[in-house]
């Protein structure tokens, strides 16, 4: 059996067991990659001082994001297409999550229904993910999170268009979605995978049916969300209306500027999550680790910031709380170990970023993570 001990390691799994137009879905970015690129430098490049004599022998990683109590300072982010990587990848991930004590954000562009998922994982921290394509089935997908007990809404606000996303592209990865010859060989040669996709049936997005948008394209809006075609009207203003739609805590995903930090403060958010969309929209933004301290000072305290994009070990997560992030969410390295063996491959990717946040504090002297903000922690240059 093959040892697994990071996300590295994983991610070779996930290459290994995924057909290549899966991987490069999962694992593509914008453009060139440079955005990808610059997440990961810029964590690395971020210093950590140990303190030392410090009594370590009792480790608190707990922490309080809208009165709800986290086992650890990470979630699990919105991510699409889950169902590619491993049939029910989203139940998988929530009732993982929710064995971890951990939140679980569900995609807009999952396969499994809202109601469905809330069912599945009953005891779980649950947030519901909003693309806005089309105001009618936004309103109803923001009423039956409502209904099903969902939590928080985060609303992704860094795609008025999809980002140019190559290799997505050269495979021909769209809706309706045409396979050729090469995609025939490609599948051929990963028959678990294609076993897996076959017994598990039907594959669509699953709030995207006839019966959710009453008078719209059904087909369409699944294009659309492929392709990340959204409601470019979508302003500042349209706040409003979500307000009226949403009355628990509301984040805003996608937010990199000072300046917007503020104005979704004076507009009403709840809560902000730093994030480039893990390189895959702009190549040219700046990595989520740079952007968070300008956040974090823009906000001064008044609502949790969170941070996702790059991290894939513990002491990239004490790295974004050093800085002031309140929690992180967790992407790529979650699915790597999804594709690469189900629920005992999420299970493991969860079990290492605890095991290594736990050593990377008491490597550092810290007894809990309410030490590391203003904590000196942080040693390397400036990331501006």
């Amino acid at each position: 059996m093959t040892l697994r001990l990071n996300s590295a390691d994983w991610r070779a799994a996930a290459r290994a067991a995924l057909p290549r137009f899966v991987f490069d879905y999962l694992d593509g970015a914008a453009d060139d990659a440079l955005c990808l690129r610059r997440n990961r430098d810029d964590l690395d490049r971020v210093i950590l001082t140990p303190r030392v004599l410090r009594d370590v022998s009792r480790l608190e990683t707990g922490v309080e994001v809208f009165g709800r109590r986290w086992a650890q300072p990470f979630g699990i982010a919105p991510m699409g297409l889950n169902g590619l990587s491993w049939p029910g990848g989203d139940t998988v991930l929530a009732q993982a999550a929710a064995a971890h004590g951990l939140p679980f954000a569900l995609s807009t562009a999952s396969n499994a229904r809202l109601e469905d998922l809330r069912a599945q994982a009953p005891s779980g921290i649950h947030w519901m993910q909003l693309y806005v394509m089309h105001r009618g089935l936004a309103e109803g997908i923001v009423e039956r999170a409502a209904r099903a007990g969902y939590e928080a809404l985060v609303l992704t606000v860094d795609v008025p268009v999809g980002g140019n996303r190559e290799l997505d592209i050269r495979h021909g990865f769209r809706v309706p979605f045409k396979p050729g010859a090469r995609f025939l060989c490609d599948v051929m040669r990963h028959p678990r995978w294609a076993v897996r996709m076959a017994r598990a049936g039907r594959f669509d997005f699953g709030n995207l049916r006839a019966e959710d948008a009453p008078g719209a394209d059904s087909a369409g809006l699944q294009a659309a969300l492929l392709t990340r075609a959204m409601d470019r009207s979508l302003t500042w203003d349209s706040l409003s209306w979500l307000r009226q739609l949403w009355k628990g805590p509301l984040l805003l995903k996608g937010v990199l500027h000072p300046d917007d930090a503020r104005r979704a403060l004076d507009h009403g958010a709840d809560g902000l999550i730093v994030s480039n969309h893990g390189g895959r929209q702009s190549d040219a933004s700046p990595s989520a680790i740079a952007a968070l301290p300008g956040v974090v000072q823009a906000v001064g305290g008044r609502v949790p910031v969170l941070m996702d994009s790059g991290i894939r070990r513990g002491n990239d997560v004490i790295r974004a709380l050093a800085l002031g992030a309140r929690a992180v969410l967790l992407g790529r390295p979650l699915l790597y170990g999804l594709a690469g063996a189900g629920a005992a491959g999420v299970e493991s990717v969860l079990s290492q970023f605890e095991a290594e946040l736990q050593r990377g504090m008491a490597l550092l002297g810290l007894e809990n993570l309410d030490d590391v903000p203003g904590s000196g922690l942080v040693n390397g240059p400036d990331l501006s």
